[in-house]
């Protein structure tokens, strides 16, 4: 299939100038100030040991501060300037607090079941732990009457959401990063547009970052006048403000209140590989049906709320639906307005509780000293940890530090692979037979501090097996990388990948 020709946003290349001149105006002000007068030239050198010992004395990863204090003592005046413009990942009080309003008038409808807990601790103590953490960092309670199924590739969950969507009666949300024109979108909008003709209410919500260069400009006014109600996450602007950083990269469906998609994919055609983009694309998503649906209908209206400012009735929109499972799910969720890490969490938490194994799919592995320590320990404890990475990626300087991350772990025993037949997109932790992950959660920094995600956590279900089985079948098409296959890696890239891994916190 042809790829649509779709012009460059106009916005988008206007604030990119915009913000570039501004940035770039105020440096030159501060510089020409500091070579020209010796006292400009001192209240630098203040002003950057004052940024330093603020960056140190914050709350927050080590790695994250130490690559803004080499970022200032590489750039001095530049680093400063930008450090506080941007405030260095800090996030306006007033957007936190919208957040926050946000969450209590929606969590509230959702109540933490002590019995479901209490029984996973009877029959798995050990994931229980688990299962504790979560509920108490996320704030999203513990389901039972929830059956999951596992989808991957993503070709073969798209048959299944069609259907899944042509059953819709009440309403149908979408959330996604990504959402492009193209042959995938045609079959899922040729649904929604005949179902809001005949009264279904349907909600879009779509990132505006995510989506760029993907619409075509009249996009959104078009699916307005189909009476389909759309949400463009925090647009693109030219002002000089840090929020601009926050990326919504959640990915939901909820049909009715009875049934929920997420996973890695987004709407894109290179998802279900119709166009070609660094080889086949590998990405999963599972289907939730039941009691779990109704945390995945909290977390899109407050979304739709934070983004719109406009409410949801969302009693009306519960379903009480159950379905028979012999098994129990956590959809959570993670965001940068918090100081808690759910997301990272339980990825540590599952590393720290397996017993035998711990298999990972993730398309970055940028992690700090913390993570890198969880993945070493459970290897060198005897637990069989296997990472698979791709092979042909997306982006050339974060598949570098991909790369500088292997040594490391490899030397602790972890065992690596890459995704020979192109690019892998999945973000899957699966352990033991017992537990498993799967969601939007990538292995980096951005998915860890500055992007809101999602996931669901799924303890004894047969789709644990499904999900082991199905990363066996990536391994077993990839390419196990060796200790002697990185030290052949020329000295000058080793170089840049060591130089790269200094800024990788702000990647």
């Amino acid at each position: 299939m042809k790829k649509r020709g779709i012009p460059f946003p106009t916005h988008i290349i206007i604030s990119g100038l915009v913000l570039i001149i501004q940035l770039f105006f105020i440096t030159a002000v501060i510089v020409d100030y500091t070579v020209t007068s010796i006292s400009a030239y001192t209240l630098s050198v203040i002003l950057g040991i004052i940024t330093v010992i603020v960056i140190i004395n914050r709350r927050g990863n080590p790695d994250h501060k130490i690559s803004w204090i080499v970022f200032i003592l590489v750039f001095p005046v530049f680093g400063i300037t930008v450090f506080l413009l941007l405030g260095g990942g800090r996030v306006r009080p007033r957007i936190k607090k919208r957040m926050r309003i946000c969450e209590a008038r929606y969590k509230h409808y959702l109540n933490n079941s002590d019995d479901c807990l209490n029984s996973l601790k009877y029959y798995d103590m050990l994931h229980s732990r688990q299962a504790e953490y979560l509920i108490r960092e996320s704030g999203y309670p513990i389901y039972s009457g929830t059956s999951t199924e596992f989808f991957s590739p993503v070709e073969n969950l798209m048959p299944k959401l069609l259907q899944e969507l042509e059953k819709a009666e009440k309403y149908i949300f979408l959330e996604f990063f990504i959402l492009a024109e193209g042959k995938m979108w045609d079959d899922i909008h040729l649904v929604l547009k005949r179902k809001a003709a005949s009264g279904v209410e349907v909600k879009i919500i779509f990132d505006d970052f995510g989506s760029i260069r993907r619409q075509n400009k009249d996009f959104v006014s078009k699916l307005r006048a189909e009476k389909i109600e759309v949400a463009v996450f925090n647009p693109i602007n030219p002002t000089m403000n840090i929020f601009m950083n926050n990326r919504n990269h959640q990915k939901i469906v909820i049909i009715d209140g009875k049934t929920a998609f997420t996973g890695g994919f987004n709407i894109g055609d290179e998802y279900v590989n119709i166009v070609e983009r660094f080889g086949y694309w590998m990405d999963c998503g599972i289907m939730l049906k039941g009691e779990a649906v109704k945390s995945f209908l909290c977390l899109f209206c407050i979304m739709w709320e934070f983004t719109t400012k406009k409410r949801i009735a969302m009693r009306n929109y519960i379903s009480d639906y159950t379905a028979e499972t012999n098994g129990f799910v956590i959809p959570y969720a993670d965001g940068p307005l918090s100081q808690k890490n759910p997301a990272e969490g339980i990825y540590s938490q599952m590393l720290n509780t397996a017993h035998k194994y711990v298999y990972i799919a993730t398309p970055y592995l940028i992690i700090d000293n913390a993570m890198k320590n969880n993945l070493c320990m459970a290897a060198k404890s005897g637990i069989e940890v296997k990472i698979v990475t791709p092979h042909i990626p997306d982006k050339w300087y974060v598949h570098n530090v991909t790369q500088y991350n292997y040594l490391e772990l490899l030397e602790a025993g972890v065992k690596i692979y890459e995704y020979t037949p192109g690019f892998i997109h999945s973000k899957i932790f699966v352990s033991d037979n017992k537990v498993a992950t799967v969601g939007t959660v990538n292995m980096d920094y951005r998915s860890f501090v500055f992007h809101f995600e999602c996931g669901a956590w799924i303890c004894d279900s047969d789709t644990v097996t499904d999900i082991k089985v199905d990363m066996q079948k990536i391994f077993d098409a990839s390419k196990e990388i060796k200790i002697s296959d990185w030290k052949k890696l020329p000295l000058l890239k080793r170089l840049l990948q060591a130089i790269l891994h200094l800024f990788a916190p702000l990647m």
